[in-house]
């Protein structure tokens, strides 16, 4: 990993966390289809499972493709390691029960994915663990929402779909100067275009359906440790990390690991939430993202052109009533927009159709090209009303927190030919209003 960063990103895309397989010479990382592996001797067994030693027990908690994929990940973000997950939700679940438990709380952003707030306000709360939520517009609040129970601040990159960017390196500033540590979902962006840790973010989540898939064809997620959080300067505070582990005969994380680097919360989730309860990725999964991540760099930029355009030409058209998308000059985030994100705003572009949910049924329901589907970051254009569909379970007033209205229309850019995605979508607002 030292040698390797030397280069740029798009070079650690293609090489990072991988040699060419030392049996075989094959220079694509394999997929290795195997549930368990042979020990040397019974020392070496031993060593394994009392974390004496790193190495391969069993594929629900370490896989050598996934290996690849989680150096892969954590040299993208100039982070520390990084862990595979089953799921983007799988990833956010475990990125905060493994520090915040029954009787304590964390502090979110609004701006959030539809799943994710549910998971916040209906299965966190039977687990008795709380999130108090604070507008991405009004950082300070995060000092008034903290207490003794507190735990991390969660936000995203790109709020999903109300794409604000929030002042990553305030919201840093603030949760540190509380003992904090800020977790971010960099789904939307992808380390292309943001690199959270850069700008003071101690933990990176992902789904790697998305973009770092890019073609819709798998289910995943990842954490990526910064390294950076002083976990031992409060050891009273971070017992998970610095007190005797009982799991591991007395084990204490940040000591043991002291060798190796300041990565006992990722290790943590690999040997407690992902061991006990098996949220892991497959290994044709991980193939899978590895070969997303090669061309990432180049996707990346053609999603924004083509967002940027399809905003702009939104802008002029007589069955749009407004355009949601930061990239443009008028938008109430294009500052942080173009601080944070000078490389594009992403690909996610929202707009207001005129006659309303009536009309934005008759539009969906009329596109051709672009396809209706509740996901985001494939290649191809995707569109969905977030009303009826991710954010339905929300009331209206939750919905507009997040940034969802009645009217609301989520195109997620694809790469197709930028006359094509318009001639589409022309026909479909034409369509709409009927």
């Amino acid at each position: 990993m030292s040698e390797m960063n030397q280069y740029r990103l798009a070079t650690k895309a293609l090489h990072a966390g991988q040699q060419p397989d030392a049996t075989t010479g094959a220079r694509a990382v394999p997929i290795y289809a195997t549930a368990a592996y042979n020990f040397r001797d019974t020392e070496h067994a031993a060593n394994l499972f009392a974390l004496k030693e790193f190495g391969n027990i069993y594929s629900r908690l370490m896989n050598p493709t996934n290996d690849v994929l989680e150096k892969r990940l954590a040299a993208l973000d100039g982070g520390a390691a990084g862990l595979a997950m089953a799921s983007g939700q799988a990833a956010i679940t475990a990125a905060i029960l493994t520090i915040t438990h029954a009787g304590q709380n964390f502090i979110s952003s609004t701006s959030l994915y539809g799943g994710t707030w549910t998971l916040f306000t209906q299965t966190f709360p039977k687990l008795n663990v709380e999130a108090r939520f604070f507008d991405p517009a009004e950082p300070e609040r995060i000092t008034e929402l903290a207490d003794e129970n507190t735990r991390c601040v969660y936000l995203e990159s790109l709020g999903n779909p109300k794409n604000d960017v929030p002042d990553f390196q305030r919201i840093a500033e603030l949760a540190h100067a509380r003992g904090l540590p800020v977790i971010i979902d960099n789904t939307v962006t992808t380390p292309v275009l943001l690199r959270p840790i850069e700008h003071g973010i101690d933990i990176v989540v992902y789904s790697t359906t998305k973009y770092i898939g890019g073609h819709g064809l798998h289910i995943g997620g990842a954490i990526v440790d910064s390294g950076n959080f002083p976990w031992a300067d409060d050891p009273q505070r971070w017992p998970e990390f610095c007190a005797p582990d009982p799991a591991y005969h007395g084990v204490v994380f940040t000591e043991a690991l002291k060798p190796v680097g300041n990565i006992a919360y990722i290790v943590h989730i690999r040997t407690h939430l992902l061991r006990d309860m098996g949220g892991c990725m497959s290994p044709f999964g991980a193939f899978l993202f590895l070969l997303g991540l090669e061309t990432l760099h180049l996707r990346m930029p053609a999603h924004c052109r083509n967002a940027q355009a399809i905003a702009e030409w939104l802008c002029e058209h007589p069955a749009v009533e407004w355009v949601n998308y930061p990239g443009l000059p008028d938008h109430p985030w294009h500052e942080n927009a173009r601080k944070y994100l000078p490389d594009g705003a992403g690909a996610i572009v929202g707009f207001g159709i005129k006659g309303g949910k009536a009309a934005g049924v008759k539009f969906i329901n009329s596109v051709k090209l672009a396809s209706h589907l509740a996901n985001i970051g494939d290649a191809k254009t995707l569109v969905i009303h977030p009303a009826s569909t991710t954010h339905q379970q929300l009331t209206e007033e939750e919905q507009r927190a997040t940034g969802v209205t009645p009217e609301y229309i989520r195109l997620c850019v694809g790469i197709e030919d930028l006359e094509d995605i318009k001639a589409d979508l022309d026909q479909a607002l034409r369509a709409s209003q009927a």
